[in-house]
């Protein structure tokens, strides 16, 4: 070999190890491949046009749905309207009680669960989510029921092999007396088997109980198979208060992911710690396809 053949090698070996050596210290760059909805979103449309709105959350460009109530279509005529516009639905929410005013009507967790799971098997789920706790129950007793409530079903579910989920809000974050100076959501992760009962974690009332998500997801990695994306404004309040979800009047409003003080890309980033499958936009106060639709255009661009 020549000197100058040697040069040029040597030049031609530094340039590639650079190369490598920067690709490889390089941190990956991940993104949301399906970006999903909850249906809850959209409740209001869905009532007076079913397909048509399950169809309009397609054309935007969501893969996966999670449902919280069929509006009377049976499993079959969901499937069906799920497979002809391209999409999945992973998750459904039934409640594990029925609320006081449709006894007769509501198909529970503790009551229709062979059901729920047969239909779940037909739409293709492969989670079951507990969606709320009632105000009259978040007591001592209350979670303590809760918890065992959350054993049994998941044990089942389980067999059946479909994963249990509990879906927060903010008023776990609440301190109640009773639960072994716990808070509720801490007392229910810790009583419920992990394999068993895991958590669909919504990131934005778990921000708004004051509580850092990540921390969850370093103290209980891979408890987290799904999680909720909703964000949050500080500036003005919604006229409840959002109560229901927090337990008292809060300042703020609930907000189109990629709109509020929430840093999606940090959370994100430890994804998979937390063990997340599935991503579902959320937002209580949508008032058409276009919030749901922002939120998308967000989080289907997001790299973290």
């Amino acid at each position: 070999m020549n000197r100058r053949t040697f040069i040029e090698s040597s030049i031609a070996t530094a340039v590639v190890s650079a190369t490598a050596n920067s690709t490889w210290g390089a941190a990956a760059v991940h993104h949301i491949d399906r970006v999903g909805l909850q249906l809850y979103t959209v409740r209001e449309l869905m009532k007076h046009d079913f397909e048509g709105t399950v169809a309009g959350v397609a054309k935007i460009g969501y893969k996966e749905v999670e449902f919280a109530g069929y509006f009377g279509k049976t499993p079959q005529e969901v499937r069906a309207l799920l497979d002809s516009n391209g999409l999945t639905s992973p998750s459904a929410h039934h409640p594990m009680q029925p609320p006081t005013d449709a006894m007769a009507k509501t198909s529970t967790l503790e009551t229709n669960l062979q059901e729920i799971i047969d239909g779940a098997h037909i739409i293709g789920q492969k989670f079951l989510v507990c969606p709320y706790l009632d105000a009259k129950s978040r007591t001592a007793d209350g979670y303590k029921r809760l918890a065992e409530s959350c054993n049994r079903v998941g044990e089942q579910t389980k067999k059946a092999g479909i994963q249990f989920c509990y879906h927060n809000h903010s008023f776990e974050f609440e301190k109640v007396e009773g639960l072994d100076g716990k808070l509720p959501f801490d007392y229910l992760i810790t009583q419920t088997d992990p394999k068993n009962v895991k958590i669909e974690m919504d990131l934005c009332w778990i921000t708004v109980g004051g509580q850092d998500p990540i921390a969850y997801f370093d103290k209980y990695p891979g408890r987290f198979p799904l999680v909720h994306a909703k964000d949050w404004s500080k500036e003005g309040s919604d006229p409840g208060g959002n109560v229901g979800a927090v337990g008292h009047a809060v300042a703020g409003h609930i907000a189109n992911v990629g709109s509020g003080s929430i840093d999606w890309k940090n959370i994100f980033a430890h994804s998979s710690k937390a063990g997340i499958e599935h991503y579902f936009v959320e937002n209580d106060e949508a008032k058409s396809l276009a919030d749901p639709k922002a939120s998308y255009d967000y989080l289907s661009q997001l790299q973290f």
